[in-house]
């Protein structure tokens, strides 16, 4: 069967028909959300390819389907047919993603169609839960936790990567001896959203 026509990579010229998927699910869809918010929908901006499925007639400005490839594939919306699409392209191309993240039920039946060609997954957890607050918080936060500045990144980086380690199981300085995590941390940094405490030099 040949579906190659379905998904497409997208760029800036689609980013109000990814904002509207988004805008479905905002708290699901968060971390994709911020990315394109900073980046918009270009590739080497967003660090990652977004994958959509066009509705019909083609550009039509709607998408019914849509999915991030990047160091983490998000399936964000779609059909089981959607899911086929996107799981085509991700096996015409090297593999460049550590873990499929998402809705459940996406992700399930995403790797449904990649797991017999990549093989068995590290670890499926099928049913874990997505916090968020919906008021202000109970307790009083911690007036010394604040954001991390650029130049503590080497202070900063082996906590992360003992937390990434920690919550995913895996170190994500394997692949490249780090570099990549480090960049990575280090945009995390520069766009204000790591925070820590730090005690005498370190993070506590």
């Amino acid at each position: 069967m040949l579906r190659l026509a379905g998904a497409r990579v997208l760029d800036d010229r689609d980013v109000s028909s990814v904002r509207a998927v988004l805008d479905e699910d905002p708290v699901a869809s968060c971390m994709v959300a911020a990315r394109v918010e900073v980046a918009g929908a270009d590739p080497w901006r967003l660090g990652g390819e977004l994958w959509g499925l066009e509705g019909r007639p083609a550009r039509s400005g709607r998408l019914n389907g849509l999915c991030f490839s990047g160091p983490n594939m998000i399936p964000l919306s779609g059909n089981r047919a959607a899911l086929r699409h996107f799981a085509d392209r991700a096996l015409r191309r090297h593999r460049m993603c550590s873990s499929l993240v998402g809705p459940a039920d996406l992700v399930m039946g995403l790797w449904q169609e990649l797991e017999p060609v990549w093989g068995p997954a590290r670890e499926v957890r099928p049913h874990q839960p997505l916090l968020a607050m919906g008021g202000s918080p109970t307790i009083r936060p911690d007036a010394l936790v604040r954001p991390v500045r650029p130049d503590e990144l080497d202070i900063y980086l082996p906590a992360a990567v003992a937390m990434f380690t920690e919550e995913v199981g895996i170190d994500p300085r394997l692949d490249d001896g780090g570099a990549g995590y480090r960049a990575r941390v280090a945009e995390l940094i520069a766009g204000g959203r790591a925070f820590a405490r730090f005690e005498a030099g370190e993070v506590v």
